[in-house]
């Protein structure tokens, strides 16, 4: 098992993945959540970082934010839509949403030139309009985004060459492009909680895991950036400037039990109500105050032939760009976890959860739980063959094409609805 933000190779442990990456189950806050949406309820979504903030902001009515990109290197696919899933559903749940599309990583990872990721960007800004995001929304081109591009350069200087080079296996061949890009995802990642856009406030990420990596630094770029720390002590919180102690003389007008020493103070009370009051405070003297960024991971969907579900191979996808006729075509031909006969088929059952039909029906297809199990043990019992499977899937899959792509058509027409930030100037280079 291989899995880094750059490639994912054999087979993907999950349960492995959340104990080297240092995650929580998700599984475990799942009775927590009104209603949650189908990737939660199935085990898709299977860890997570800090997401108790985003679940006590929902549950509170209290401001929080979605956050996520997407790079224009390909089409829009399945594998894409889950991500865009996830920020529809917590857009929905009161969250304002914060689209990215990551053109300067196309331009300067994957080489493709401005015009084309504009191209390709809008695809992505129409198909996740046309899932329902509403327009309480922020869709931006990275490169359009100043708030971003400084933001990046201030995350810059908080991290040095050895700490990239440990984190993505960088080397001394790496263009410098592809160095700076890990401190323009912190940026998307941050820039919810810039004071233009309201400060600080809980963000969740919706990502796959090979993802967790520019996460992780994120989280860690959030507290370098910002000047006050915090850690849990009995009775409250120590709070700790990592930008000189002279700032610790600012928190004397908090309202609370206090204690001065050298280099941290000690501050009794409420301990939500503490961390609110001092992140206050930071605002008031020009620091970013950030709070770390909380993160969801969503399982890998098997491609078509299968492995990942991959731009790069077309074969091994369903675009949503795709005419109906041709996805139909795709899903008669996908892998299936069926037997090699209709004869060992109906004695032996066939095997649902190595079946890429199977992931389409649980991922994208089918919304409610009773279905899914009737076709999962239809299946396993041998019952239901393959071929007879596939035409339903594959009907399904035209009928959500034809009305998400009427949709995409619709959306076209009200994009100045929505706040979007768009390049000035699009160029052929």
């Amino acid at each position: 098992m291989k899995v880094t933000p750059w490639e994912v190779e054999g087979i993907v442990d999950y349960s492995k993945l959340i104990e080297e990456f240092g995650m929580e189950k998700f599984e475990d806050l799942l009775d927590e959540i009104e209603k949650p949406m189908r990737l939660m309820r199935r085990g898709i979504i299977f860890g997570h970082r800090d997401y108790w903030r985003i679940v006590e902001a929902m549950k509170e009515s209290k401001e929080f934010a979605v956050m996520s990109g997407f790079m224009p290197s390909g089409l829009p696919h399945f594998g894409h839509k889950m991500t865009m899933d996830e920020i529809v559903w917590h857009n929905q749940k009161g969250g304002k949403a914060f689209v990215a599309i990551a053109d300067m990583e196309a331009h300067g990872v994957r080489g493709l030139s401005w015009k084309k990721c504009f191209e390709i960007g809008m695809e992505y800004v129409k198909a996740i309009i046309a899932l329902g995001l509403n327009e309480n929304s922020v869709i931006y081109f990275q490169s359009a985004n100043e708030h971003v591009k400084n933001l990046a350069f201030e995350l810059a200087a908080e991290v040095n060459w050895s700490e990239l080079k440990a984190i993505y296996g960088f080397e001394s061949e790496t263009p410098l492009t592809k160095i700076y890009i890990p401190a323009i995802q912190a940026a998307d990642i941050l820039f919810p909680q810039l004071k233009e856009f309201g400060g600080p406030k809980p963000t969740v990420v919706p990502v796959g895991a090979d993802q967790d990596p520019h996460i992780r630094l994120t989280r860690d770029l959030a507290a370098r950036a910002s000047i006050f720390s915090f850690e849990e002590i009995e009775g409250g919180l120590r709070i700790r400037s990592r930008k000189g102690s002279e700032f610790l003389r600012e928190l004397e007008s908090l309202n609370f039990e206090k204690k001065f020493y050298e280099g941290h103070v000690d501050v009794f009370g409420e301990k939500k109500r503490i961390e609110e009051e001092v992140r206050k405070i930071e605002l008031e003297i020009g620091g970013f105050a950030f709070i770390p960024p909380s993160s969801t991971y969503h399982k890998f969907i098997t491609g078509l032939t299968g492995g990942k579900m991959s731009s790069s191979k077309p074969e091994s996808y369903i675009s949503l760009l795709d005419k109906p006729e041709e996805a139909e075509k795709k899903v008669m031909n996908a892998l299936t976890g069926g037997r090699a006969t209709a004869e060992e088929q109906r004695r032996l059952g066939g095997e649902p959860e190595r079946c890429a039909v199977f992931e389409l029906y649980n991922y994208h297809l089918i919304e409610e739980d009773k279905e899914l199990e009737e076709i999962r043990e239809s299946c396993k019992s041998g019952k239901l063959l393959c071929g007879k499977c596939k035409k339903y899937a594959a009907s399904l899959v035209v009928e959500f094409l034809r009305d998400l792509q009427e949709r995409m058509r619709e959306a076209e027409s009200r994009l100045d609805e929505y706040e979007i930030i768009f390049p000035k100037h699009v160029g052929n280079i």
